[in-house]
């Protein structure tokens, strides 16, 4: 890796689709309040303020999804979108299909709808990548036969109401089968590319061997990577092992020493991996927008990171997902 502290705001390329991202992009999991820990409400003027201070900052890659906040969160980034004069040019907005809320409808059918429903609420006429979201809802052989989403997906991008095709979800070893269909130009992964969890090579490897541009989500790790093992005990929502405690905690204290915030290190940790495209951040407050741009740009010293590089090393040794 690089050692020089990145640029959340470069362009790159996102892989073959002829798009470009930035380095950080917004997520939007939460813009419209969330369930997942530590729940909490996000007032609608906040959101909106959010998505205003993101486009101000520069940060050109939106991220989205029809089921976050029960359709909520997107209706309030398209909300924010119209308040900013619409969609500006060379701002990639990205969002995901999925079936109805508490529902388990993934047929080519409802992934239509998913992407008229979304359009709808985003006030656009198409988009330029959506992707099969958490495609372990379904098995593999459901997805691809004859009528299921990818069929849709794809018939949908033939269309023109798609520009291109991407997989975002969990279990490396189905999204390695997904990009092994060549029907996808991108792949988002989460949780599984941080400092504490090194799971998602061979999905990193088997995409840039097809040319497949990698999104990389959740760097923290759902909270861990931000503010230590003994504030939060978890990984992707889920307890974390002695190990991966352990590790976290020896971390914290390399950071602390270094004067480096743990957060600092976990966001640059991937945007300094030149096989990623973009970074994926939640960020529901205007506040946060400056202060992840103000961890992406925190200096961190060669010595430091060799020193978290021989802590990250081991992988996902007691995490289990």
């Amino acid at each position: 890796m690089p050692t020089t502290t990145p640029d959340p705001l470069a362009t790159r390329p996102l892989g073959r689709t002829g798009l470009t991202t930035t380095a950080l992009a917004l997520g939007t999991s939460s813009l419209g309040g969330t369930t997942i820990p530590p729940a909490h409400d996000v007032p609608e003027e906040e959101a909106l303020a959010t998505v205003e201070e993101v486009l101000r900052r520069g940060i050109t890659h939106l991220d989205t999804s029809n089921q976050y906040g029960d359709g909520e969160s997107e209706r309030r980034l398209g909300l924010g979108l119209r308040r900013a004069g619409g969609l500006p040019d060379g701002v990639l907005l990205a969002t995901k299909v999925d079936p109805l809320p508490g529902g388990d409808d993934f047929s080519g059918a409802r992934v239509r709808r998913s992407v008229q429903e979304s359009l709808e609420r985003l006030g656009q006429e198409r988009f330029d990548l959506v992707h099969l979201h958490d495609p372990e809802r379904i098995s593999f052989e459901d997805a691809t036969a004859p009528g299921g989403p990818v069929e849709a997906l794809v018939a949908l991008r033939e269309e023109g109401l798609v520009g291109h095709l991407g997989v975002a979800g969990g279990p490396v070893d189905l999204l390695r089968r997904y990009v092994a269909t060549g029907v996808f130009e991108v792949v988002l992964t989460h949780n599984r590319l941080t400092l504490v969890d090194s799971s998602a090579e061979p999905l990193v490897a088997d995409a840039a061997a097809a040319g497949v541009a990698v999104v990389n989500a959740a760097p923290y790790g759902g909270g861990m990577l931000v503010r230590g093992p003994d504030e939060v005990p978890t990984y992707c929502y889920r307890p974390a092992g002695e190990d991966v405690l352990a590790r976290v905690g020896e971390m914290q204290r390399v950071c602390e020493e270094a004067g480096v915030p743990l957060a600092a290190a976990a966001l640059q940790f991937s945007l300094r991996d030149e096989r990623v495209a973009s970074t994926v951040v939640g960020m529901s407050a205007p506040g946060r927008v400056a202060r992840t741009l103000e961890l992406a740009r925190h200096p961190v010293d060669d010595a430091t990171w060799a020193r978290l590089q021989e802590l990250a090393a081991p992988g996902r040794a007691g995490v289990r997902l």
